[in-house]
């Protein structure tokens, strides 16, 4: 499962609203894909459509999906999200990762 933050929640309510999503019904799309300077790199979308390979679940009033194969490296991840000057957008804390990269965009297992 991977959690939403408080701050996470609030700029994904704020995005989605702004995008045309409807926070009750579509949800937070998230994946790895291989590539970024340490391996692989985090995905984060919206979406309306559940696919087949999907594990959707909610966390913070928050819908997310991820397919199966992401799941298995997000397992136990928490999405935030840090604003500010020094802020880097959302983050993803992932107890999985064994390293990251200095963006926090990729990490390698």
């Amino acid at each position: 499962m991977i959690k939403v933050s408080d701050s996470a929640k609030e700029r994904v309510e704020q995005l989605m609203k702004e995008g045309g999503y409807n926070i009750q019904h579509d949800f937070v799309r998230v994946g790895v894909k291989s590539g970024g300077c340490s391996g692989l790199s985090y995905e984060l979308s919206f979406d309306q459509k559940k696919q087949e390979n999907d594990k959707v679940f909610e966390d913070n009033m928050i819908k997310i999906a991820v397919d199966k194969k992401s799941f298995l490296y997000l397992i136990g991840t928490t999405l935030e999200y840090s604003g500010g000057l020094n802020g880097k957008g959302f983050v993803f804390n992932n107890p999985n990762a064994n390293r990251t990269c200095g963006c926090g965009e990729s990490f390698s297992l």
